[in-house]
């Protein structure tokens, strides 16, 4: 198979049926969601530690004793004079036990992290197998992750290795030379710099195809890299042609980033290249190594445009928002009473500072552009709708924390503001459909929460699993819609409908 078929094949697959296959990686951006888990529960055991022992009590009494506003002057001896003043009331906080627990979050929130994107990236290539073959790519992706994760895991490791390795191995030939003669030393370093370069495209090369290898040949790591090998040595200009393409989708995405960041584009690119750029560029190496290996299966040609799939898709997703919505009151009320009893949390939790420090809506509405910020609003709480959801196939926990940690916050910025007024007239019109929106996704993430643990305790069978998983496909579709229509409030409306009256 050329390129230009096989990426043929790839815009075709991707398009029909794309809630066959999205939801895992919709799931990808919900790694973080789920591994600092390890770290909010560290957090809360250090909250819980100081209150049993009474450290937080002392240092709210130091505290309160103290004038904790921070110098206006910038001279750095007034800011170290008030530091200063402001260290001794904080030392009941600096115990060896908090240290511990904070640095154990520490570690287990990067070891979840690594397994998290392991089992995910396991179940992204098991899903574009599937496709490619012409099965059901979430059924094939769900029993993916759970016979593949250590597979993946193995990969990443050998990688890092591998990497290392030719590294240290070239800094102590250079470092050797340098010791017989500076010039030598020189001359090495610059041919060593050409060979490592070369030598870590190649194994790059290798490990680019080397999950393809796992997916189609279902093998283990070193199968994965010999076939890898394999498919390179007997089709070196496709390789060649996709790894162009590859870095050719990375500068794009990278220039498309840089361009729109001072329009507040960033999350809006940084969502479509999780969910497009990703899975094009694994649905098309699969292609080319699955054509490789003969399991490639036809593909029909997608009849309707780009605008009516898009069409189609919205309103398909604004039904089964609303449906889901109504089946499910219970999740929904969870989901509230998680977030307003947070908020309270946080506006509690910040009343020591009260008065010494202060947000203000209004100066963060200095300089505000209204397209712009409705573009930045759109693309970064969508992004937190759907990483929400998606966190409860762990489950339900981490979507439950994401609802607490966000209403948390947004109780602490509401404690701490100096007009709370104004703050209540900006979130009042866009406030009425972006906070729905987010309890909409709190709740979605504790319907796939249960049926993660049904699956687990196998009373859920992977197609009813798989079923639940593109169901949330679509209520995430519809929350965008939601998400989309308070963007556009929060940009050109809110700023400024309340200025003549308060």
């Amino acid at each position: 198979m050329d390129l230009s078929a096989a990426v043929s094949a790839t815009a075709a697959t991707l398009r029909r049926r794309p809630a066959d296959l999205l939801p895992f990686y919709l799931l990808g951006t919900a790694i973080p969601v789920i591994a600092r888990m390890g770290l909010f529960v560290a957090l809360a055991g250090t909250y819980l530690h100081f209150e049993l022992t009474g450290r937080l009590a002392d240092a709210r009494r130091a505290l309160a004793e103290l004038d904790v506003t921070p110098p206006e002057t910038q001279d750095p001896e007034a800011l170290q004079a008030w530091a200063e003043s402001i260290g001794p009331a904080l030392e009941p906080l600096a115990s060896p036990t908090a240290v511990l627990l904070v640095t154990a979050g520490t570690v287990a929130t990067l070891l979840l992290a690594v397994l998290t994107y392991a089992a995910v990236s396991a179940g992204q290539m098991s899903a574009v197998a599937g496709r490619i073959r012409g099965q059901r790519g979430l059924t094939a992706g769900i029993d993916g992750v759970r016979r593949r994760w250590v597979t993946f895991l193995g990969l990443y490791v050998a990688e890092f290795v591998v990497w290392a390795g030719v590294v240290s191995l070239a800094a102590v030939a250079v470092g050797g030379a340098f010791l017989v003669n500076p010039f030598l030393g020189a001359a090495v370093a610059l041919f060593g710099l050409l060979v490592v370069l070369v030598v870590l495209l190649a194994v790059r090369a290798v490990f680019a195809f080397a999950p393809s290898a796992v997916v189609i040949d279902e093998t283990g790591v070193v199968g994965a890299v010999e076939g890898a090998g394999g498919f390179i040595r007997a089709n070196p200009v496709d390789a060649l042609a996709y790894l162009v393409v590859a870095v050719g989708v990375l500068v794009a995405v990278s220039s498309v980033t840089s361009a729109l960041a001072f329009l507040g584009g960033g999350a809006v690119v940084a969502l479509g290249s999780a969910v497009v750029a990703a899975p094009a560029l694994d649905l098309l190496k699969t292609a080319l190594y699955g054509d490789h290996r003969g399991v490639l299966a036809p593909v029909e040609p997608v009849g309707a445009s780009l605008r009516a799939q898009f069409v189609g898709g919205v309103r398909r997703g604004w039904r089964e928002m609303r449906t889901f919505v109504r089946d499910t009151p219970g999740l929904h009320a969870v989901a509230v009473l998680v977030g307003v009893a947070f908020g309270a949390v946080g506006w509690l939790a910040v009343d020591p500072f009260v008065g010494a420090v202060t947000t203000s809506i209004e100066s963060r509405l200095v300089g505000h552009l209204p397209p712009a910020a409705a573009l930045n609003f759109f693309g970064n709480n969508w992004s937190v709708a759907i990483a929400t959801a998606f966190a409860g196939t762990a489950l339900g926990l981490p979507a439950l924390s994401s609802v607490a940690f966000n209403s948390v916050a947004l109780g602490a910025i509401a404690a701490l503001e100096e007009n709370l007024a104004a703050l209540l007239a900006f979130v009042a019109p866009h406030g009425i459909f972006e906070l729905p929106a987010l309890f909409i996704s709190g709740a979605l993430g504790i319907h796939l929460g249960i049926a993660s643990w049904r699956a687990f305790r196998g009373r859920l069978s992977r197609e009813r699993f798989a079923d639940a998983l593109e169901r949330a496909f679509w209520v995430s579709i519809g929350v965008g819609v939601l998400i989309a229509v308070a963007a556009v409030i929060e940009g050109f409306v809110s700023p400024y409908y309340w200025r003549p009256f308060l």
